[in-house]
């Protein structure tokens, strides 16, 4: 694997995850200041799209959205799905050897 992919897949890892921590943390003080929320179907989404980790923070840290149904069951979900998907891709990479072959097997 190129070190240019292995920077880039650890940027956007870091990036989404600020990004999640820091909209749960403009959600929470929109709640303490009463205005207009951002929707939890964004929240979830930046979990998604691979912000689970600084979401899952900023509950901790913030205490904001802990207890939240059915908000905490869907990131529960979200990271379930990850943890497969991430493990399949890990399995995925030993069968076929390196990320070149795996690569070329998904798109023949």
């Amino acid at each position: 694997m190129s070190n240019e992919l292995v920077i880039g897949v650890l940027a956007y890892g870091l990036a989404i995850n600020l990004l999640a921590y820091a909209a749960m943390a403009m959600d929470k003080a929109k709640a303490e200041h009463r205005v207009r929320r951002i929707p939890e179907a964004t929240l979830l989404k930046l979990a998604l799209l691979g912000g689970s980790v600084g979401t899952i923070v900023a509950q901790q840290t913030i205490r904001h959205k802990t207890r939240k149904e059915p908000f905490r069951s869907r990131l529960v979900a979200i990271i379930v799905l990850q943890v497969l998907v991430l493990t399949a891709l890990a399995i995925a990479l030993v069968v076929t050897g390196s990320p070149e072959d795996l690569w070329r097997l998904l798109t023949a």
